[in-house]
């Protein structure tokens, strides 16, 4: 049998998509032309619908979800940016799941990113046995997703170069695309349903800033880190206990670590104690994504290596491994953390005592 490490999200929640199309077809909620289900299922799929058993997805800005729907219904693609590890990604394969039933019409951005990969590519074998003919042209995932009427997802768009981006003006604009090789058959018309959901990095801005015309065809929406911290401590627990499946019964891991995991990340992502002392900043990703990753480590080095319970000190060894990965001056921001603002907590708290003992030697 040939298991996955990660499936794609419409058949993760094959049953919770069938089970959403059952109630549009008893409530007879409109469904938009192209999509699979109605909006307000798509909205139920993302956030959850407890009335009837549909799992919350994103943690985060409820409204936010709102506003991404009613675009997807327009004209315009949609452009989701924030902070690397926000979610972006996930919303956008939910959102793809939910509309199209297929999250995997994906174009990754990167310096390497050519128009090919946007329009068409050719079999050169076929193109000069056959010459031009649509056997030999090789989709791109926005071909078939106007081909199809499908969302078509774009990772990392500002990684493009400009040139690259702007293919998709005319694309988004007159919803067709043109092969003029193919003369007669050269006209690809968008079917009902086509769209674009683009992601980009707040941290990559000026990287490759986009033109004017593509901006216009896009409806921007920010996601945010979250703010609560008691919230994050409960997503994070959560979502630690998904990751891990059934080794996480074999696995101890107490709030009080937790909440320090948490803790520790949100004053160094804001720049700012509990108490409202303002810190030092590291430039690397202190998000919540990150923050369960951490935990995860610690958990199964707790599971394979250790005794079973998450220490607070482990944390401070994985912790190592993703805050000091970018500049070097994060290394001199987290010693000044640890001196201050841990050492002060450790006086009178054994979690964070145990924190600082673990990070002994390692934050360097």
């Amino acid at each position: 049998m040939v298991t996955e490490q990660r499936l794609p999200a419409e058949q993760r929640y094959a049953e919770e998509l069938t089970a959403l199309a059952d109630r549009d077809r008893a409530t007879g909620d409109p469904i938009p032309p192209g999509w699979r289900l109605s909006a307000r299922a798509v909205r139920s799929f993302v956030l959850g619908d407890e009335d009837t058993g549909i799992s919350r997805k994103f943690y985060g800005d409820d409204p936010l979800v709102d506003r991404a729907v009613v675009s997807l219904l327009g004209n315009q693609g949609l452009m989701l940016v924030g902070e690397p590890g926000t979610a972006k990604s996930l919303l956008s394969e939910l959102f793809a799941a939910a509309i199209s039933g297929d999250s995997g019409l994906v174009v990754q951005g990167t310096a390497g990113t050519t128009e090919d990969h946007i329009r068409y590519s050719w079999n050169y074998a076929l193109l000069l046995a056959e010459g031009p003919s649509r056997r030999a042209l090789v989709p791109s995932p926005v071909y078939r997703g106007m081909e199809h009427g499908r969302v078509v997802r774009f990772e990392e768009i500002t990684r493009c170069a400009p040139e690259i981006q702007d293919t998709l003006v005319s694309i988004l604009s007159e919803k067709q695309l043109m092969v003029p090789e193919l003369g007669e058959e050269a006209r690809l018309p968008a079917r009902p349903g086509f769209t674009v959901i683009a992601t980009a990095n707040l941290r990559d801005r000026g990287v490759n800033e986009m033109s004017a015309a593509l901006k216009r065809r896009f409806a921007f929406e920010t996601v945010r880190p979250i703010a609560d911290r008691e919230f994050e401590v409960d997503l994070v627990q959560r979502a630690l206990a998904a990751e891990l499946g059934d080794v996480a019964e074999m696995v101890d891991t107490p709030k009080p670590v937790i909440d320090l995991l948490v803790t520790v990340f949100q004053e160094l992502r804001t720049g700012r104690t509990i108490a409202g002392t303002p810190i030092s900043r590291p430039q690397t990703v202190m998000s919540t994504a990150e923050a369960v990753n951490v935990a995860h480590a610690a958990a199964l080095e707790a599971r394979y290596l250790g005794d079973g319970v998450v220490h607070a000190g482990r944390l401070a060894g994985q912790l190592a491994g993703v805050a000091l990965k970018d500049a070097q001056d994060d290394a001199a921001t987290l010693r000044s953390y640890l001196d201050t603002v841990v050492r002060e907590r450790a006086r009178t708290d054994a979690t964070w005592r145990a924190f600082l003992e673990g990070a002994a030697g390692l934050w360097q």
